[in-house]
């Protein structure tokens, strides 16, 4: 759903299919991350396979409430308002707007874009047209705006991070199976030169005290400053991560292209 708000529309359609834990499946399609992490169909592939138990559940609670459906008729579809850049630079300076533009330009990347990823692997699957579906789509479409509300960024070890932290707002085991083994490649890779793996379960904790993001109104977000919002959502700073990224700098590696031949650092 891509226009208006569909009120008639069911909160759970009984027919959907219940996932199951494939972890076989899981750790092939991680192999295959590792080879192109810009491969994002291999992330929904973890995902599917290390499905969140409680989700329905979750799902169906938030879409009951009356906060859920206010923000459901809000923000029908959350990627159309964050792609309008011209309408979010109307906003404030130093506005999460500006902020989020300000990310996704320099990285080149759009809210579409993710959605246009995810439709190609579901392409094969059956769609269902229900309420959950547009939880579903705000858990997806709200990862971006994670990058620029934690301050952690697109290399390697920020987005093992980022999914630390979205673990504990939304736990599927996908989350923990994809930050986790990305941080011990990392210690692999870099010879354990930073704190990675503290890098790693600090975004866990810190993603602990900040309440859903899918849930919230990101409309009523959008015009305040940055560092207001962190403060509502009870964002703090990423402590071990910013270290890491010092360290590999004064190693002269950019922490951006730990792969790279510059990632052959001292023990």
């Amino acid at each position: 759903m891509t226009g208006a708000l569909q009120a008639d529309l069911p909160i759970y359609d009984a027919r959907r299919p219940e996932l199951r834990l494939r972890p076989v499946k899981a750790w092939r399609h991680f192999h295959n991350l590792l080879k192109d992490k810009e491969n994002t169909e291999e992330v929904f592939h973890i995902f599917e396979s290390l499905p969140w138990r409680n989700l329905r559940e979750t799902g169906q609670r938030f879409l009951r409430s009356d906060a859920g459906q206010a923000v459901r008729a809000k923000e029908p579809y959350l990627p159309a308002i964050l792609d309008d850049h011209a309408a979010l630079r109307e906003m404030p300076e130093g506005s999460l707007a500006h902020a989020y533009c300000d990310f996704m330009e320099r990285e080149g990347l759009t809210a579409q874009g993710l959605v246009d990823e995810f439709d190609k692997f579901a392409r094969d699957r059956k769609k269902f047209d229900d309420q959950f579906t547009w939880y579903l789509n705000r858990m997806r479409d709200v990862h971006d705006m994670l990058h620029v509300l934690t301050g952690y960024g697109r290399d390697a070890l920020g987005e093992a991070c980022v999914l630390a932290f979205t673990y504990s707002q939304q736990p599927s085991l996908a989350n923990l199976f994809i930050g986790y083994l990305a941080g011990l490649n990392i210690n692999k890779q870099t010879q354990r030169s930073a704190p990675v793996l503290r890098a790693v379960r600090e975004g866990q904790r810190l993603g602990k005290a900040c309440p859903r993001l899918c849930e919230q109104s990101i409309t009523e977000l959008l015009p305040l400053p940055l560092e207001e919002v962190r403060k509502r959502l009870n964002i703090t700073s990423a402590v071990h991560y910013h270290h890491a990224h010092a360290i590999w700098r004064s190693c002269g590696v950019d922490p951006y292209d730990l792969l790279g031949k510059s990632a052959r650092l001292a023990a």
